[in-house]
């Protein structure tokens, strides 16, 4: 490309890098030469070149529930516009091999810098084996992770399940079951928030259903819950949940909200259009993305963006709770 445009290969790359040390009409003869010859850059070559700042790989367990998935769209949104690569690894599972298989990958510099959507053991497990001269940081759930220095980010999960668990209880409720969604703690910060609720004012603190990330599981604690006539409020680890309990409830002929309250978590795009519209708490898992990718490029370059607050989980009350009858 030097050659076609008669200059020297460093005027080319500086062209290609937007450097100001080029003059206009330089500039354009490089311009008009990569026109001709159809040339776009190796993106693997030049974050050879660069070191990790041109790239960045987001490691997940899952693209598709919707915590992951906004987070992933968060990310990319940023580092688009900072003109970065994105990349996406998964890691099978928590088993050593996956968790090495990961992180053997993102070792290559050409993988650029990483992002960790840790909020499952899966994730946690390759944060901690990174070597500590990758530059990474961490999306995780809300007190994970003590265990690493890494940076790491979340949205406050506990006190936004507090927050719902008060509100039922306030609606007359005499206690909130749960329906808990997989923990890399083993304990969620939405399973805390809702202990915290049940405790401070002396309320039952109910036996915890646990699923699993498939619905099926849920619904099958919601069957449990729905054949137990004492059961007027249920907490959900998320609106995928809610809406398999939502379901078991309906089989067993107990209405929401007539017999019983239902509250999810999320606020995932079709929760306001169920039928009852869905109580949730809603979380802001794009913004989340951004300010990761925000923290990860800080961590490259050694310059720090003015930080950017993450709005709190907030409830978002809906059709599908009321005072107990």
């Amino acid at each position: 490309m030097a050659a076609a445009a008669g200059v020297s290969y460093q005027t080319v790359s500086r062209v290609l890098n937007d450097s100001p040390r080029v003059s206009p009409d330089t500039r354009q003869l490089v311009l008009e030469a990569i026109g001709r010859l159809d040339y776009r850059p190796n993106r693997a070559a030049r974050a050879l070149g660069s070191g990790r700042a041109s790239a960045v790989t987001v490691v997940t367990a899952n693209t598709m529930l919707y915590g992951y998935a906004s987070t992933l769209q968060g990310i990319e949104e940023a580092a688009r516009l900072k003109g970065l690569a994105v990349g996406v690894r998964v890691v099978e599972s928590d088993r050593p091999v996956d968790v090495r298989q990961a992180v053997e990958y993102v070792s290559d510099r050409s993988a650029g810098s990483v992002i960790v959507v840790a909020f499952d053991a899966a994730g946690a497990g390759v944060l901690r084996a990174l070597p500590a001269d990758i530059p990474a940081v961490a999306a995780t759930e809300a007190g994970g992770l003590a265990d690493t220095p890494r940076t790491m980010l979340f949205l406050d999960e506990r006190q936004a399940a507090a927050e719902a668990t008060r509100y039922l209880l306030g609606l007359g409720h005499r206690t909130v079951h749960h329906v808990a969604i997989p923990s890399e703690t083993g304990t969620s910060a939405r399973q805390a928030g809702w202990r915290d609720a049940l405790e401070d004012v002396g309320a039952p603190v109910p036996t915890v259903l646990r699923g699993g990330w498939d619905l099926r599981s849920a619904y099958l604690a919601g069957r449990q819950l729905a054949a137990d006539q004492h059961v007027t409020a249920i907490l959900c680890g998320n609106d995928d949940t809610a809406l398999a309990v939502r379901r078991a409830l309906f089989e067993a002929g107990r209405d929401v909200p007539g017999d019983v309250s239902l509250v999810g978590f999320d606020d995932v795009p079709g929760a306001a259009y169920w039928t009852p519209a869905l109580t949730t708490v809603r979380m802001d898992f794009v913004a989340l993305g951004r300010v990761c990718l925000a923290a990860v490029v800080a961590e490259v370059t050694g310059v720090s963006e003015p930080p950017v607050a993450l709005a709190a989980p907030r409830l978002v009350v809906r059709e599908s709770t009321a005072p107990p009858r």
